[in-house]
């Protein structure tokens, strides 16, 4: 079984809050990777709260985004649409929930690779690809990057090459 994971995919991330032109540029290219994808899709959504401004990330990051409920907490309505199970929540950059249900789902049937697309790929594609490389350290992890973008280009390009150097492989199909 081959697993594609659709990392944030959601409104604040794509033109909202935190989006950029990058991130609404890799909308088609993630659509037609899920349309085309043999094996299982997964979601997941930053997930933040009212009280965002006083956890950790919102000092460091004062933008108030993703917080659930709001508009800009839902996947983008062209992914939604693609999106057949609930997707997985997550209060932090990479997702333990992810990692643990990945593993399970390796015990049960050997997990042939796990590939990782959406946003932004130098925070929360990077960090979930290496959770799931801890969990999971003999299964491919690959990342396509033409279905990802970085808060800007440079830091894109900067993750892509850590992600290589940390044995993922990089793809740009």
């Amino acid at each position: 079984m081959k697993y594609l994971i659709v990392v944030d995919m959601q409104k604040d991330f794509v033109d909202g809050a935190l989006g950029t032109k990058e991130a609404v540029a890799i909308v088609p290219n993630v659509v037609e990777k899920i349309k085309g994808f043999d094996g299982k899709v997964l979601f997941t959504r930053d997930t933040h709260h009212e009280n965002y401004m006083e956890t950790q990330e919102g000092k460091n990051l004062p933008v108030p985004h993703c917080i659930k409920g709001t508009e800009g907490f839902e996947l983008v309505p062209e992914i939604k649409a693609l999106c057949d199970s609930e997707p997985i929540d997550k209060p932090v950059f990479g997702s333990a929930e992810l990692g643990m249900k990945l593993q399970a789902e390796n015990e049960k049937e050997a997990i042939e690779s796990i590939t990782l697309i959406g946003l932004c790929t130098d925070i929360c594609v990077i960090s979930n690809a290496f959770v799931i490389k801890s969990f999971l350290t003999e299964v491919p992890i690959i990342v396509d990057a033409s279905c990802c973008a970085g808060v800007t280009p440079e830091s894109h390009l900067r993750a892509l090459e850590s992600m290589k150097t940390c044995q993922i492989q990089i793809i740009n199909e």
